[in-house]
């Protein structure tokens, strides 16, 4: 009887702390407006969010896939509220369809954010896998869309598809599309895999790589680029792992200590080929690979990688070139024992170092609560600190995104939950957490191609303050567990008081320099392209050559 008293007291003791302590994150998902579950197919699969300004109006959207329920696409009002304007938007079509996945990016390079969504099935259920073809819906700049699959010749590519990402490959200013696929073909009920059911059907599937054609088609080149593994396929993202300024390609796969394992791929460009250096780099990992997360959370100047897994994550820190990746989750504090699937690398403090999010959810119908984990960066080693933090919600995490949803410099977060297709002992609904600790300083970039990508997707922004060099690539999605950040770079400042220079890395290798910027605010960086950067010192050249003519004429002049 004592014991339980104890017990009790303690237990209240705890809430009580909780309650009236400094939280870093609110939960403001009701407020906002924002009400979502994701509804899976026969279990397991899904979902994802992207994060785009869709109307341009200087605040970033949302839109969120709901698997067999009509999905979601969220205003953001600009008061730190949403509107769902799904309806009548004509993006209607998806309710037929199971989705999966999102990203976004300027297909056409009409100035405005078009909508990639993957799916798994038709809704009514009758199709055998590979059971549909994946969306592509194009902005209109009214926000509406118009359903552009067929005229870029998607409709033949039926697929049990899952994770989508956006990249450049050939730096053409068109933005690419790598899209995982899990299933050739699967005849079985999904809510019931297990080890023995899914390897012994060997059923592995090639994923897809389509090729952007001048903003009019897609083309799928899948084996023209040396890519021609098959896999339980969760998605990839496009990341420049060695620094040469092209977008390489990590690639995560489920089973893969049984199957296929993962795959790191470098990009040959300008040769129309990848290459797998999955081995020397030791980056074919044998574990079921959800998604990833993509930072530098050392400050070496090297991307790093958090790749989620059932059971314990991956913490892969790059080592330069020519030496493998290794992994470093047990001695840095991020070997934690959960079924992970989003994750984030965000400065949510503003301390200047990369902090990590981990969505967490059982695989459904099982359904063990399990919560999120944050993971607080202290000197490149990490605490984790999900119920400090108000973050570590048990509901059936999947996708994760990143944000500054009221634009007041620090980073927000959603994530997406699926509803239980059985009996589950606390509420699972897609949460909106507004960041209410952030202190110190911070910067934003966003990017304005004019040969690159319209909003920078195959680009790095650097930035150096106070002695610090901090990275970034711009997030075309595969990120976290099929979705996309915010394409707009955020760094933490600390205590600086100036950002000494800004170098942006444009997708294909040009860079462009600003110095002396100040701190706490947005800047949009336009791409100077390299033939106008030739131009300007082709005048500079000129005007110097006239200015020393014009001198020395004056001086003979002078002499006469």
């Amino acid at each position: 009887m004592i014991k339980k008293c104890l017990l009790f007291f303690l237990l209240n003791y705890l809430t009580i702390i909780t309650c009236f302590g400094q939280t870093a994150f609110s939960d403001v998902t009701e407020s906002a407006g924002i009400n979502h579950q994701f509804h899976v197919f026969e279990g397991t699969f899904g979902g994802g969010a992207t994060v785009a300004d869709f109307n341009n109006d200087g605040f970033e959207d949302l839109f969120i896939t709901s698997g067999t329920k009509a999905d979601a696409l969220y205003l953001n009002n600009g008061d730190g509220t949403f509107k769902d304007i799904y309806e009548h938007s004509g993006l209607e079509v998806t309710k037929k369809y199971v989705t999966q996945g999102v990203v976004s990016a300027d297909v056409n390079r009409d100035g405005f954010r078009d909508l990639f969504i993957t799916t798994i099935n038709t809704t009514d259920g009758t199709n055998r896998i590979p059971r549909a073809e994946n969306l592509l819906f194009l902005n209109n700049g009214d926000l509406t869309f118009r359903n552009a699959t067929s005229q870029y010749q998607l409709t033949d590519l039926n697929s049990f598809s899952t994770g989508p990402s956006f990249g450049d490959i050939n730096a053409d200013g068109y933005p690419d599309l790598f899209v995982g696929n899990y299933f050739q073909e699967f005849e079985g009920k999904l809510g019931v895999l297990k080890d023995a059911t899914i390897v012994s059907a060997n059923q592995t599937s090639k994923s897809y790589l389509l090729l952007n054609e001048n903003g009019q088609t897609f083309k799928n080149v899948y084996e023209e680029y040396n890519l021609g593994h098959k896999g339980f396929g969760f998605g990839g993202v496009f990341t420049d792992f060695d620094n040469d300024g092209n977008q390489d390609l990590l690639v995560n796969q489920d089973f893969g200590y049984k199957a296929v394992p993962n795959f790191l791929y470098k990009n040959l460009y300008p040769k129309e080929s990848f290459m797998d250096v999955s081995e020397e780099t030791a980056m074919s990992l044998k574990e079921n690979a959800m998604g990833s997360a993509v930072g530098d959370f050392n400050g070496d100047g090297l991307l790093d990688y958090y790749v989620t897994n059932i059971k314990f994550n991956l913490l892969m820190q790059n080592q330069g070139e020519g030496k493998p990746f290794i992994d470093r989750a047990k001695p840095l504090g991020t070997y934690k024992l959960a079924i992970s699937w989003g994750a984030n690398f965000a400065d949510f403090d503003h301390d200047g170092d990369l902090d990590l999010f981990v969505s967490n959810g059982d695989l459904n119908p099982n359904c063990t609560p399990m919560g999120n984990f944050y993971f607080e960066n202290e000197n490149a080693s990490f605490t984790e600190k999900g119920r400090e933090k108000a973050i570590n919600d048990y509901g059936i995490g999947r996708g994760s995104v990143v944000f500054d949803m009221d634009n007041d410099g620090d980073l927000d977060l959603l994530v997406v939950n699926q509803a239980p297709t059985l009996e589950y002992p606390t509420p699972s609904k897609t949460k909106l957490y507004r960041n209410d600790s952030a202190t110190g300083n911070w910067l934003k970039v966003a990017l304005n191609g004019v040969a690159a990508e319209k909003n920078g997707i195959g680009s790095r922004v650097e930035i150096v303050a106070s002695g610090k060099r901090m990275i970034r690539e711009v997030d075309g999605g595969g990120s976290s567990h099929l979705s996309q950040n915010s394409t707009i770079s955020h760094f933490g400042l600390a205590n600086a008081t100036k950002v000494d220079s800004i170098i942006v890395t444009w997708a294909g290798g040009e860079k462009q320099i600003l110095l002396n910027q100040d701190i706490n605010q947005q800047i949009t960086i336009t791409e100077i392209p390299a033939e106008k950067k030739q131009s300007y010192w082709f005048i500079f050249v000129v005007a110097g050559i006239c200015v020393i003519a014009l001198l020395l004429y004056r001086r003979k002049i002078n002499n006469i």
